[in-house]
């Protein structure tokens, strides 16, 4: 019922190029169209009138599956530093130099870094970041995460507009490219 095409067509073009989840939200309420809207790709299907926390949960679920099950490989274990665009991190001597100037970092910050090193090229979650750095549960409404975030974006003088190096994927989590 959309202006241009239906949902079905558009779900079914989606799934021709991308593999990112799809949430059908839609006054069809009919078994058929549900059952259509999961067989051409859909990974949800929600009708009207729905739950807006319900909603937000389920685009929760969706994008932790996603990243969950299409995560890069990490780097080999072997590796003891990474050079990114004039980034220098040693994980054996913890140092951290942009364009040969040392980056004073806490053991938090740089192991934040390294952690975004090793996965670079994919999206880590502030969830996997939280479990992986601190080694505990992550809590729902933890800033932890982001607040190491920014004093390591300060550090690594990075324009807090447009980040060189640790990058934001908004609602999913932080990048190195």
């Amino acid at each position: 019922m959309l202006p241009d095409m239906d949902g079905f067509t558009l779900c079914r073009k989606i799934r021709e190029q991308y593999l990112y989840p799809i949430i059908m939200l839609t006054a069809k309420v009919e078994d058929i169209d549900k059952i259509t809207g999961l067989t051409l790709g859909a990974d949800d299907y929600i009708t009207k009138p729905f739950n807006p926390l319900e909603l937000i949960a389920r685009v929760k679920t969706q994008l932790r599956r996603y990243i969950r099950y299409n995560a890069k490989e990490p780097v080999p274990a072997e590796t003891d530093t990474f050079d990114i665009r004039g980034l220098h991190i040693e994980k054996n001597s913890h140092k951290c130099t942009i364009n040969g100037k040392e980056a004073s970092l806490t053991p938090i910050e740089f192991n934040i870094l390294w952690y975004l090193c090793e996965h670079k090229g994919s999206v880590v979650s502030s969830e996997e970041l939280f479990e992986a750095v601190w080694g505990e549960k992550y809590l729902d409404n933890n800033n932890t995460v982001m607040a190491h975030i920014a004093r390591l974006r300060e550090k690594l003088k990075e324009p807090p507009r447009k980040p060189k190096y640790i990058k934001t994927i908004w609602g999913v989590g932080y990048t190195i490219e």
